[in-house]
């Protein structure tokens, strides 16, 4: 029995150890995590900058300071893994599928009227933590660094239920979630 707990503590210590290569899962988990949350920093940033709404400028700090918090924890591991932290990064096309806003999309929560850059950011931030929940898949398989699943098993949980409340937040006024992809909804303002 003895034996059996010290092989598998030494099996976790090795994969401790062992630093993500370039094409692993890890590395690209964390890349486009830190792209995908960037995003949302700045969605984030913008429409608490304008709101006018206790509660949407509320929500808009907590994911914003923690996204930053994950970004910061990220790079982080990048930097001990010994990989630089740019690289390649979403493709557009594999972006839109990940719940990203567009440019259009994004400029436009500056440019409409509060209440509906609120109902905006909402509809965006419901897609985008969407598509989080996919990306975080992988990382929750088998042979992914501990550290890298329990990321993304914080993630997956805290997003869910940032979901559902801004879900709520969102009927409340009156709207609907968009499609799950960018590009299958009319142009900004023209749904809200």
């Amino acid at each position: 029995m003895l034996m059996l707990a010290v092989i598998g503590a030494a099996l976790v210590y090795g994969l401790q150890l062992r630093r993500p290569g370039e094409a692993s899962t890890e590395v690209r988990f964390v890349r486009e995590m830190i792209q995908h949350h960037t995003q949302a920093v700045d969605l984030s940033l913008r429409v608490r900058e304008r709101s006018d709404d206790r509660t949407v400028r509320t929500l808009a700090l907590d994911i914003l300071l923690s996204q930053q918090e994950q970004i910061g924890q990220m790079r982080g591991w990048l930097t001990l893994w010994g990989r630089p932290w740019g690289g390649p990064g979403m493709s557009a096309e594999h972006a839109r599928t990940m719940g990203m806003a567009t440019p259009a999309e994004v400029a436009a929560l500056d440019t409409l009227p509060p209440a509906q850059a609120d109902r905006h950011f909402l509809k965006l931030m419901i897609r985008h933590h969407d598509g989080a929940l996919a990306m975080v898949e992988p990382a929750l398989k088998g042979g992914v660094r501990p550290e890298v699943q329990a990321l993304a098993r914080q993630i997956q949980a805290t997003q869910a239920a940032e979901i559902k409340v801004m879900t709520d937040l969102l009927r409340a006024r009156g709207a609907q979630p968009l499609p799950e992809t960018a590009g299958d909804e009319a142009p900004a303002g023209h749904q809200h």
